[in-house]
C-alpha cells in the first residue's frame, strides 16, 4: 500500500512538472517580460528605496530608477555602436578576404566533390532568394523585440511602484504563523537577486578591462570594440564568452593573421582563469549556490523554451526557486539536489584574499 502511495505521489510530481514546462513554453511571449521586468525590478529597487528615504515620492523614484537603467544601457550600446562605425572601415579589406575564401572554397567543392561552378552558383542565389523572402519576417521580429522592451519598462515601473502591495498580497496567501518566514524568503529572493546582478555587472566591467589588454597586446584591429562584446556577451553563461571569443578568433585570423589569432587564444584562456579563480569568487561570490549538472541542465531547458532570453533568466530564476525551496520544509530536498554542497576550504588562495580585506576592514572600524 505504501509503495502504491509513493508511486502515485512520484507520478504527481512527474505530472505537476511537466504542466509547468508546457506552461512556461506556450506562455513565454506573455512571460519573458515579465521574467525580465522581475529581475530587473529587484536590481532598482534598493536604489528607489533610498530615493524614497531622501523625500522621492515612489512615482518619482520608480521614474528615475528607469532612467538610470535606460542610461546604462544605453551607453553600453552607443559604445558598441561607436567601435562598430570604426569597424567598418576595415570591411572592405574583409569583404576581399572573404571572397577569396569563397572562391577557394568553390574550388575546392569543385575539385574534390566534384560539384560544378554553375551548379555552387545556383545554389547560393537559391539561397540569397529565399534569405529576401524571409526580409519581412526580420523586420516582424525586429518590431516585437521593440515592443518588448517597451513592455519590460512599463512591467517593471509597476512592479517598483506596487511591491508593498505585492508583497501585502503575498502575505495574505500565507497562514499567519508563516510570516516570518515568508517575509525572509521575499527579503532573500531580492538580496540574492540584486546582489548577482550587481556582482554579474562588476565582473563585465573587470572583463573589459582584461579583454581590452589582452587583445591589444595581441593586436587585434579594433580591441575595445572586442574587449565590450566579450564582456556582455558574459550574461549568458558559458555560451557567451565562447561566442565572443570565437567572433574575436576568426576577425583577428581573418584580418591580423594567424599570430594574433593565438594571442586571442593565449589572451581568452588567461581571462578565463582569472575570471574562474579570482574575479567570479571575489565580486560574484556564492550568491546563486547552483551546482555544474544543474547549472547546465537548465541553461538547456531555458534554451529549448525561451530561447536566447531563457539562457540569460535562467540562473537568476534558478537561485530565487532554490532560496524558496530551502526554506519550504517539504521541498528542501531539491533545494539541496540543484544546490553546491558546501566544502570546507582551509588557506585557499581567494580565502586569504578575503581574509586580508577583512582584517583591513576591522582595522579601519577600531577607534
Amino acid at each position: 500500500m505504501r509503495s502504491k502511495l509513493t508511486i502515485s505521489k512520484a507520478l504527481q510530481v512527474l505530472l505537476l512538472v511537466f504542466l509547468v514546462i508546457a506552461g512556461l513554453y506556450y506562455a513565454r511571449t506573455f512571460l519573458i517580460p515579465i521574467a525580465f521586468a522581475g529581475i530587473i525590478s529587484m536590481l532598482l529597487v534598493p536604489l528607489g528605496r533610498r530615493l524614497e528615504g531622501r523625500g522621492l515620492s515612489r512615482g518619482f523614484s520608480a521614474v528615475v530608477c528607469l532612467l538610470v537603467f535606460i542610461l546604462s544601457v544605453s551607453g553600453i550600446i552607443a559604445l558598441l555602436v561607436w567601435q562598430i562605425s570604426d569597424l567598418a572601415k576595415d570591411f572592405s579589406q574583409l569583404e576581399q578576404k572573404l571572397t577569396q575564401a569563397i572562391e577557394q572554397l568553390k574550388g575546392f567543392f569543385n575539385q574534390k566533390l566534384g560539384i560544378p561552378h554553375a551548379e555552387q552558383e545556383k545554389i547560393i542565389q537559391q539561397q540569397q532568394q529565399s534569405g529576401q523572402g524571409s526580409a519581412s519576417k526580420m523586420v516582424s521580429g525586429v518590431m516585437g523585440v521593440l515592443v518588448d522592451i517597451i513592455l519590460v519598462l512599463v512591467y517593471t515601473f509597476l512592479f517598483i511602484y506596487f511591491r508593498t502591495h505585492l508583497r501585502t498580497f503575498v502575505m495574505k496567501l500565507t497562514p499567519a504563523d508563516e510570516h516570518e518566514k515568508t517575509n525572509k524568503i521575499i527579503n532573500d529572493c531580492g538580496q540574492v537577486a540584486h546582489k548577482y546582478l550587481t556582482g554579474m555587472f562588476m565582473m563585465i566591467v573587470l572583463l573589459w578591462i582584461l579583454y581590452g589588454i589582452g587583445f591589444s597586446v595581441a593586436g587585434v584591429p579594433n580591441a575595445v570594440f572586442f574587449a565590450v562584446l566579450c564582456g556582455v556577451l558574459e550574461i549568458v553563461p558559458f555560451v557567451g564568452n565562447l561566442t565572443g571569443s570565437g567572433i574575436t578568433f576568426i576577425m583577428a585570423l581573418s584580418q591580423g593573421g594567424t599570430t594574433v589569432a593565438i594571442g586571442v587564444a593565449i589572451t581568452y584562456a588567461l581571462v578565463q582563469f582569472i575570471q574562474t579563480y579570482i574575479i567570479e569568487p571575489l565580486v560574484v561570490g556564492g550568491e546563486v549556490n547552483i551546482n555544474p549538472l544543474f547549472t547546465i541542465l537548465v541553461l538547456i531547458l531555458g534554451e529549448e523554451l525561451w530561447g536566447i532570453p531563457g539562457m540569460v533568466l535562467a540562473i537568476p530564476l534558478l537561485g530565487i526557486t532554490k532560496i524558496v525551496f530551502d526554506n519550504v520544509e517539504a521541498l528542501k530536498p531539491y533545494g539541496f539536489l540543484i544546490g553546491e554542497e558546501k566544502k570546507k576550504r582551509s588557506g585557499g588562495f581567494i580565502d586569504k584574499i578575503k581574509g586580508w580585506f577583512n582584517r583591513t576592514e576591522k582595522k579601519e572600524k577600531r577607534p
